[in-house]
């Protein structure tokens, strides 16, 4: 969100401790090998900040389409697309769900994204905002224009002064986060229940794989139970993975009927034990990570639209390969957020346009890239192919076999498959232990009996 600063078979066994499954949520078997390349569109495309009524139809998302080719020679087995509905501004204050940003384009212009995506073999994930509304939505402005007789003034949690209501008197209302023009909806509501499922629906039936749902948090997790199941009815293999920054994410995805939410728990972990030189909240960081992967497969991540750029967060850029090693070799459902691929720089602030430098525009095609990425890019590259060649990684858990401020060597093991990471941010190089370390699979290091010699800011991936 803009304002947030951080006929299948299914193994769907929820229930009764703590309103949780003792057992593990799956989610679809496709998402086993699913790479997403996560892109926000409004930046993406250089669309106008705000729609002005009357303009006429920008057709932009065909400047994404040419982006496609790119995505794949990345690795990407997917496309996390970010908000495309009619909105007022950002895209995060909706005011129809059922038909694109104009900015964006129209219904054909996604429709033939979508086919595109198909042809490349790309997944697509959506972004649905559900907790809240743009004032401009017709459900609000309804509530505006006939006050408590509205059919959907139950939609909203409004406070009419006690006078009662006339023309031209407007209720309070619950927004999101102190943000007036995002209006929340009552998720206790049937209509709310039933627009959200028509929604989902409509776009699953139209090609769409998966949603993210957006704020997912700030949902009581009954609703998303109940439009989860009613979606799943009919797209059983459906990929439903909620934005949740605090709390509990096992009890999150079990009561919420999800299959993952976000891992911001490990996205700051990695970042800051790198500018810290302390791998022990790393460590910490993955041990919960293995908790949770107990019970589903997190969405991971190192970059989003919605904080700042790796390549800017992390302080030392000889760190920042640290940090994809990290990400592709823990299990997960892994993301890259687009332009990190390319080490783009860009710092969120928490100000009017302070997520502008995280989201600009990209050329029309991925050669007027500047050449300074492309050693980013090539990385990338080769750990998302050693990713999608040990597909077990997915559900893989971590176990320290050295930890010192400065190394950490782990091991990741599933399916009794087994790697052997080491990482060395001193100034010098370092031996390392890495007992049962084999041969080098990526970057640069000496076997040494049972230990890996690594170079000073150094790592490597080990058989």
């Amino acid at each position: 969100m803009a304002g947030s600063p951080w006929g299948v078979s299914r193994a769907r066994p929820w229930g009764s401790i703590a309103g949780m499954s003792a057992g593990r949520t799956e989610g679809p078997a496709w998402v086993r090998d699913a790479v997403w390349w996560h892109v926000y569109p409004l930046g993406f495309v250089g669309a106008e900040p705000r729609d002005e009524p009357g303009r006429p139809v920008a057709h932009r998302l065909p400047h994404l389409a040419a982006w496609l080719d790119h995505a794949v020679e990345l690795g990407a087995s997917g496309l996390a697309l970010g908000p495309v509905f009619a909105s007022e501004t950002h895209g995060y204050d909706t005011v129809d769900h059922l038909r694109v940003d104009p900015r964006l384009g129209d219904d054909d212009d996604l429709d033939a994204l979508l086919a595109a995506c198909r042809e490349r073999g790309l997944r697509v994930l959506l972004d649905g905002v559900f907790n809240h509304v743009g004032r401009d939505h017709p459900a609000f402005r309804a509530v505006l224009e006939q006050g408590p007789a509205a059919p959907t003034a139950s939609w909203f949690r409004l406070r009419w002064p006690d006078g009662g209501w006339a023309p031209g008197v407007e209720p309070g209302y619950d927004d999101f986060e102190g943000h007036a023009h995002l209006v929340a909806l009552d998720h206790s509501a049937p209509g709310v229940e039933d627009h959200v499922v028509e929604v989902m629906t409509h776009w699953l039936d139209r090609g769409a794989d998966g949603w993210r749902l957006d704020a997912a948090y700030a949902v009581p997790a009954a609703f998303w139970a109940r439009v989860a199941d009613r979606v799943r009815q009919r797209h059983p293999d459906a990929y439903l993975m909620g934005e949740v920054i605090h709390g509990d994410y096992a009890r999150a995805v079990g009561d919420g009927h999800l299959d993952a939410v976000t891992q911001y728990e490990l996205w700051k972990a990695v970042w800051s034990s790198l500018n810290d030189a302390n791998f022990f909240e790393l460590d910490a960081a993955l041990a919960r990570h293995g908790a949770l992967l107990d019970r589903f497969t997190p969405y991971t991540f190192v970059g989003n639209h919605d904080v700042t750029r790796i390549a800017s967060k992390v302080t030392d850029e000889r760190h920042l390969a640290h940090a994809l090693v990290v990400l592709f070799t823990v299990g997960g459902t892994p993301a890259v957020y687009a332009g990190d691929e390319h080490a783009f720089r860009g710092v969120k602030e928490d100000r009017a346009g302070g997520d502008d430098a995280v989201r600009p525009p990209f050329p029309a095609t991925p050669g007027e890239l500047s050449p300074l990425g492309l050693p980013v890019y090539r990385l990338h590259q080769e750990l998302i192919g050693l990713r999608r060649r040990h597909r077990w990684l997915h559900t893989a858990r971590t176990r320290a076999l050295h930890l010192a401020n400065e190394q950490l060597a782990y091991e990741v093991t599933a399916d009794g498959e087994r790697l052997v990471v080491a990482l060395n941010l001193a100034d010098a190089p370092a031996e390392i232990p890495a007992p049962g370390a084999g041969e080098v699979l990526a970057g640069a290091t000496e076997p040494a009996g049972d230990r890996v010699r690594v170079p000073a800011h150094g790592w490597a991936v080990l058989g």
